[in-house]
């Protein structure tokens, strides 16, 4: 009985062969641009491929050791490690040392997940000329990758397939015959789907040729292609820079007073995956951080709708994320309490320690009344409009640091007006000599 041919999957058969058939990248790999450079060059260079997944970083570094007619060695940061490290050098060496010596490059896949240690380790060769380094990441490597290894490497930064892009991809497919026709709004729900990502919308197109040819459909049809996907998901990174650019979007879009914005960039952290409850801590952050005194009210408001939130969890308890959100885009914003927390932070850390002064001290004891302890406090219930004016609540010698300093916005705007005519009482207050 002959043996069944091996299936070799589509992404594997669209490979690109050259430079000329990478699909995207051309702020890159376009006439003149810096990595086609790099090809031109006759000389390979260590480099850093950052970006999303799916949007060519493997292909990049197998067509530069093809262009150099170098050796080239894969090694995957998630599974491997000091082994397949040193496994990578003695191949290095023998590739330099042999009858026909022939150069190397080591490519490193997800590098960010590489300890440090381990990314030290290719120091020394990539130093010595041993092998060329090309490491991958989706994570930013100003963070991830050693600041001595990012030094002797060049980063290029990927982005996501356009549109056209993905819908090239798609033609080349269909031309060698690998999937069938697809309608116009079926194959728009597909890249939208596929979300700038070549490996998820060749990895869909397979499943799709498969299912095609199962029910013998010559045609994709947007109502097939639901029922065949299911419910669609957008690829969101939960724990990498595409999550904090998007908390980060959100955050400034509220404190910039857009509730529209504001709405978009929460769906779409919803719509990813994210945990609902992150969002709704952060807006208990919002709230005192942004909104602050000038409307107390929207701290109450974040943590009633986190607690609606535990209470009816998802998509119900959403709404209450989404109403809270519009408050706090519209509410009046002040950071006067975040500015005077993080000024006296700072003050206290650097100044001394200094002794509290003797009338603000308890004196629970008969001989801390012997000491002074409380002596001449001023109990500021007792005096005129329950404040005690001239009264120094501030260590002995301390001048007043004006920590905080309300805005005019908001309940701010009362509370700041209080605040200047408390302070012109103790200014006029006759001061105690003794």
């Amino acid at each position: 009985m002959s043996a069944l041919p091996l299936h070799q999957p589509l992404a594997e058969q669209l490979r690109p062969r050259t430079l000329a058939d990478v699909v995207g990248q051309q702020h890159l790999l376009g006439e003149g641009m810096p990595l086609r450079l790099a090809f031109e060059s006759g000389r390979p260079h260590s480099c850093i491929l950052w970006g999303p997944p799916g949007v060519g970083k493997t292909t990049i570094a197998r067509l530069m050791a093809n262009a150099f007619d170098a050796q080239f060695i894969s090694i995957s940061a998630v599974l491997g490690g000091v082994k397949e490290i040193r496994d990578a050098v003695e191949q290095a060496q023998k590739a330099r040392d042999g009858l026909a010596p022939q150069a190397t490059i080591v490519f490193v896949d997800e590098v960010h997940r590489f300890n440090k240690a381990q990314q030290d380790a290719f120091l020394p060769h990539v130093e010595s000329g041993l092998f060329t380094f090309i490491g991958a990441t989706t994570e930013n490597p100003s963070f991830e990758v050693n600041s001595a290894l990012l030094s002797r490497a060049a980063v290029y930064v990927l982005q996501p397939l356009s549109e056209q892009d993905l819908r090239q991809i798609v033609a080349r497919a269909q031309a060698i015959g690998a999937v069938p026709g697809i309608d116009e709004e079926a194959l728009a729900q597909l890249l939208a789907y596929a979300d700038g990502d070549a490996r998820r919308l060749l990895n869909t197109l397979e499943t799709l040729a498969m299912a095609a040819r199962q029910e013998q459909r010559d045609n994709v049809t947007l109502a097939w292609l639901q029922r065949v996907l299911g419910e669609r998901m957008r690829r969101y990174d939960k724990g990498g820079e595409q999550f904090y650019d998007t908390i980060s979007a959100l955050h400034k879009s509220m404190r910039g007073s857009d509730p529209d914005a504001a709405l978009y960039w929460l769906v779409r952290m919803l719509d990813g995956g994210v945990d609902p409850m992150y969002i709704a801590r952060r807006m208990i952050r919002m709230a005192t951080e942004d909104v602050g005194l000038a409307d107390p009210r929207a701290l109450r408001l974040a943590l009633d709708a986190t607690e609606t939130y535990e209470r009816l969890g998802s998509p119900e308890g959403e709404l209450a994320l989404a109403e809270c959100m519009v408050y706090l885009a519209m509410a009046p914003k002040s950071n006067a309490v975040y500015k005077a927390f993080n000024a006296a932070k700072a003050f206290v850390k650097q100044d001394s320690t200094r002794p509290v002064p003797r009338h603000l001290r308890n004196a629970p004891t008969k001989l801390m009344k012997q000491l002074d302890y409380g002596k001449g406090y001023r109990y500021a219930h007792d005096e005129e409009d329950g404040f005690a004016a001239g009264e120094n609540y501030l260590p002995d010698g301390m001048a007043p640091p004006g920590f905080y300093r309300p805005v005019p916005r908001g309940l701010e705007i009362k509370i700041g007006e209080k605040l200047a005519e408390l302070r012109r009482r103790n200014a006029q207050a006759p001061r105690d000599k003794t």
